[in-house]
């Protein structure tokens, strides 16, 4: 028994108790004996590659750990992890930008694993507008910091203790999914900032609501906005499979109209 196999055995119960499956649920799923995986486990057997990355799958373990509990098993990496940069991800990133570009009017922002901007397109302007904590903006520049510090956007969130909700649900779902640390610091971060909460009430939702809104003061209207999240259907590189857009889209005609008038005013700036 080596030091490796048992690593590799201990991540994979540690991934079987994050996702909440007991030992039989994960060798059904995986269609092998649940004595085979306790060997595992245990490090009393040593798992071939294939076996490895058939349980990674059965788990749902992102790519960047996949490579790593490879690794711990004793294997090469099987996932690339490439430069943004780097010529093989081009056609990626030019679909990112024409994602970005045609969602026009609309704000639409990419960002990496760790929610630090990649791109935006040109609507994004409303959204960080009034910004009074100029580090923020300093690259790389964490979307999630900046929009619940209160030197930020959260400044101007109109409906801040229900958005905050939100993104920190949205936070702790992707850390329980990824384990990752630098998540993990950044959710302790978050959470230490003002709530908007008042008189410790809990946030309370719309009963007619189908998503949470974030609504934004913008002079003296307000703008409110749905999102969505794209990522890449079927990535094999890393870093291709950590880039996420988020896209913004007008909750409302005031708020389209808005948009719609903004954006012909920067063009009206160019020509």
């Amino acid at each position: 028994m080596t030091t490796a196999q048992t690593s590799a055995g201990s991540l994979i119960r540690e991934w079987r108790t994050r996702r909440r499956m007991s030992q039989l649920d994960l060798a059904m799923e995986a269609e092998i004996s649940q004595r085979h995986l306790s060997f595992v486990e245990s490090g009393r057997a040593a798992p071939s590659r294939d076996m490895v990355l058939h349980l990674a799958e059965q788990l749902s373990i992102p790519l960047r750990q996949r490579n790593q509990l490879l690794l711990a098993a004793g294997f090469a990496p099987s996932f690339s992890e490439r430069s943004l940069t780097d010529a093989t991800l081009a056609p990626a990133m030019a679909a990112v930008e024409t994602v970005l570009k045609g969602h026009e009017p609309f704000p639409a922002l990419a960002v990496d694993r760790h929610w630090n901007l990649v791109s935006a397109n040109a609507a994004i302007g409303p959204l960080l507008a009034d910004i009074s904590e100029a580090s923020l903006l300093k690259p790389p520049v964490n979307v999630l910091r900046l929009s619940l510090h209160p030197g930020g956007v959260a400044q101007r969130i109109v409906n801040l203790a229900e958005w905050r909700t939100h993104l920190l649900e949205r936070l702790k779902h992707q850390n329980d999914a990824s384990g990752d640390p630098v998540l993990v610091e950044l959710e302790r971060e978050l959470r230490s900032y003002p709530s908007g909460l008042k008189d410790g009430r809990p946030v309370s939702v719309e009963p007619d609501g189908i998503v949470h809104p974030l609504r934004l003061a913008h002079g003296d209207q307000v703008l409110s906005f749905i999102s969505t999240i794209t990522v890449f259907g079927t990535p094999l590189d890393v870093t291709l499979s950590e880039l996420a857009i988020e896209s913004f889209f007008p909750a409302d005609e005031p708020t389209r109209t808005v948009l719609v008038r903004l954006a012909k005013e920067r063009a009206a700036k160019v020509s």
